[in-house]
């Protein structure tokens, strides 16, 4: 199998990515594996799709994650790819990264993947619904049921309402982003600031308002979902409590949240089975679910973060499993070719 793993930037991954470990396990399987740039992609005259790629040296057995991305990012590494010869691409890169740099590299990077898929190469999590996944509205879409009471707004007058409406506390966030970037816990005694608030994550557009569950002092709960299913390997289920060690109610790890063994209730289990039905519909093949209490609180559809934490939580490696996955894959695509959509193939 020939795949190649989309991130923002070659030259920035780290070894202890999720992305360096699901390349390292393709490699570790025998595989063709390159990893390329959100701004690497090559759109020729003739309608072909080729990128600027990198790769360690095929040959070798490589057991080190440091020793495997130091042999990528050596500058001789870099070749001109055909990508329309992968048979797939995964789209690995975070939209946050960009957004404040690059802020043409999430839509280029969705709509250079539907044209990789339209030239017959298996893209995953699949293209088409990620341009849908852009914003903290698609998250919208899934039953009522396991989302927290939630307005998106820019009213300032209707914000105030709502915030009332939920006891005067609530989480504000803004529509676009990710990593904790730009969250604001609102309560009473803070309404003061209410209008600076607003103010500030309104420059960038929407205001996602959503009631402060009281769970969130114990942090969240990442759990990975790979075609609809929680990631079950050796008994081990691949998630983890993300807790914050100081009063920041972001329990991300990029904002120094600590990972913490998780305990998978059958609250959990349930909720997966609700939101299965559109993970797969939508060709979701790897996603993060963010929990906290019975509720779910965000979708992580680009690029989910958290094998190396699960791995050293639970002495399991997960990422063997999501490339046999992608393996099963193409033998399908071997008996169907074309017949299936890329969506269908993506999570099922």
């Amino acid at each position: 199998m020939k795949i190649g793993f989309v991130v923002n930037d070659v030259l920035t991954e780290k070894s202890t990515y999720t992305t360096t470990r699901l390349a390292l396990a393709a490699s570790q399987r025998d595989h063709e594996v390159w990893l390329m740039g959100m701004g690497d992609f090559v759109y020729e005259p003739d309608g072909s799709l080729s990128a600027r790629a990198r790769a360690a040296d095929q040959d070798k057995k490589y057991r080190s994650l440091e020793r495997y991305l130091d042999d990528v990012q050596k500058p001789d590494t870099e070749q001109l790819v055909t990508l329309s010869d992968f048979d797939v691409v995964m789209l690995r890169a975070d939209p946050a990264d960009d957004a404040e740099t690059q802020s043409w590299a999430n839509t280029a990077g969705v709509a250079f993947g539907h044209l990789i898929a339209a030239s017959g190469v298996l893209v995953v999590n699949d293209p088409l619904s990620l341009s849908g996944a852009l914003s903290k509205a698609y998250f919208q879409h899934f039953p009522e049921v396991v989302r927290p009471r939630t307005l998106i707004s820019r009213d300032e007058q209707r914000i105030r309402e709502f915030v009332d409406e939920l006891g005067g506390r609530a989480v504000l966030k803004p529509l676009q982003g990710s990593g904790g970037s730009g969250v604001f816990l609102v309560n009473t005694k803070e309404s003061p600031n209410l209008s600076q608030i607003i103010e500030a994550i309104s420059r960038d557009g929407y205001i996602v308002v959503q009631e402060y569950l009281e769970e969130a002092k114990n942090g969240d709960v990442r759990m990975f979902v790979m075609n609809g299913r929680p990631l079950l390997v050796d008994g081990a289920y691949a998630a983890f409590r993300r807790r914050s060690d100081s009063t920041d109610i972001r329990s991300n790890m990029s904002v120094g949240g600590k990972a913490e063994a998780a305990d998978v209730t059958e609250e959990m289990l349930t909720m997966v089975e609700i939101v299965r039905p559109k993970l797969q519909a939508d060709g979701m093949f790897l996603v993060g679910l963010d929990i906290v209490g019975d509720k779910l609180m965000e979708v992580n559809v680009f690029s989910p973060g958290g094998l190396g934490s699960c791995e050293a939580l639970y002495g399991v490696n997960f990422a063997p499993a999501v490339i046999e996955s992608l393996e099963t894959k193409m033998t399908v695509r071997g008996h169907y070719g074309q017949e299936l959509t890329n969506a269908r193939l993506a999570a099922n």
